[in-house]
């Protein structure tokens, strides 16, 4: 195992040296042992920790609550609360911080050592994921042609030319870009794939589809044709106008 860097923010020391001890019995390295939210903001930015384990209720004019959003906005890093109860308003504030989970106390140390790998391992592969979001779009900006794009397949980004794109679909969290042989998904969002691709080649048709207008073989209201294997796709209400006035309709 990994011997991960765990922050305690905790203002009751005995609960803290509690915490400290399981850490280290578990295999962790404690860098650093909080009593009060402006304490543990400035040891979060100067550590850089692995992971927070911060109380929720800490002593002073600032919560847990309130360290864990000013810490987000310093460093990218996992915050896990600790709480010796859990009443909706406290547990709704939290999640504005948009914690990676929750311990209620006392806990045992399975629990404890189960979030821990867990928080760590979900927001590792946040990351990677914004990384690939971000280098695929910064490979896009810097084209100097809109003939072409990055997709990610396998673990490598491939070239892909526009002109072989059929359209694209949204699938919740995730796009699918449809050409005649392939299909790719990717981590993004519908409108950030707007944006990106040619506005006088591709056009929005329905807020969850794309489509390249050249490859449209027939429009039978209210859905689309696509060439080349007649695929079907509906034409959004609020997309309807600007599409058949893009099309040049007769």
């Amino acid at each position: 195992m990994s011997k991960f860097n765990i922050m305690v923010v905790e203002d009751e020391s005995i609960v803290a040296k509690d915490i400290q001890q399981s850490l280290k019995k578990l295999g962790y390295n404690v860098v650093d042992v909080c009593s009060t939210a402006e304490a543990a903001i400035v040891s979060a930015k100067e550590k850089k920790p692995d992971l927070i384990l911060m109380d929720i209720m800490l002593k002073g004019e600032k919560s847990g609550i309130d360290a864990a959003e000013e810490i987000k906005s310093i460093i990218s890093v996992p915050i896990v609360f600790l709480t010796a109860y859990a009443d909706e308003s406290t547990l709704n504030k939290a999640k504005i911080t948009e914690p990676y989970g929750y311990i209620i106390k006392p806990f045992k140390e399975i629990e404890l050592h189960t979030t821990i790998e867990m928080a760590i391992y979900k927001h590792n592969k946040v990351s990677e994921v914004k990384k690939e979001r971000d280098l695929f779009f910064s490979m896009i900006e810097n084209q100097s042609t809109n003939d072409m794009i990055f997709i990610k397949s396998n673990s490598k980004f491939i070239k892909l030319k526009t002109d072989e794109i059929c359209y694209v679909e949204a699938l919740k969290d995730y796009v699918t870009v449809n050409t005649p042989t392939a299909k790719y998904t990717i981590h993004t969002t519908m409108k950030d794939i707007e944006n990106k691709l040619p506005s006088n080649q591709f056009i929005r048709a329905h807020r969850s589809f794309i489509v390249r207008m050249d490859k449209i073989k027939a429009i039978d209201n209210p859905s689309l044709i696509m060439e080349p294997d007649n695929k079907i796709i509906p034409i959004g209400g609020s997309y309807k106008d600007t599409l058949l006035q893009k099309l040049n309709m007769l």
